[in-house]
């Protein structure tokens, strides 16, 4: 029998929770590859998936919370969660930090997500052995 290797992946997220399933499926494939035995080196959240990372998501109570499901198992595996910054401030998705740069009103970031650059994603890509996109469908 062939011995398995393992992989550590980075997962890229594109789809927003609610108007697609990609949230759900990278979490699903994510909950599966850590079972396994396997790595994942971060996810990053770009263009519409940073609605993933936003603390104001309020869904009804017999729907799952997404966001509140993600955030609890970055935090239970020590997973860095990254949001797009270009992506994350287009959408109005804002750190303290961003708060104060731009004089908002208000930060809406949800622990333990963090808002970075693209070079996350490219420091990604070199780390893990292979990249996975979840895409929104069309």
């Amino acid at each position: 029998m062939a011995a398995t290797s393992l992989q550590n992946y980075t997962l890229v997220i594109t789809g927003a929770p609610y108007s697609s399933q990609a949230p759900q499926t990278a979490l699903l494939f994510a909950r599966a590859a850590i079972a396994a035995g396997h790595t994942v080196d971060r996810v990053f959240l770009y263009g519409d998936g940073v609605h993933l990372a936003s603390a104001l998501c309020a869904p009804p109570s017999d729907e799952t919370h997404w966001a509140s499901e993600w955030a609890g198992f970055l935090k239970n595996n020590a997973i860095p969660g990254v949001a797009c910054i270009a992506s994350a401030l287009r959408r109005g998705l804002v750190n303290e930090a961003e708060r104060k740069r731009y004089e908002l009103p208000a930060s809406n970031l949800l622990e333990p997500f963090i808002i970075a650059g693209l070079g996350e994603w490219v420091e990604a890509t070199v780390a893990s052995s292979r990249v996975l996109y979840f895409h929104a469908g069309d």
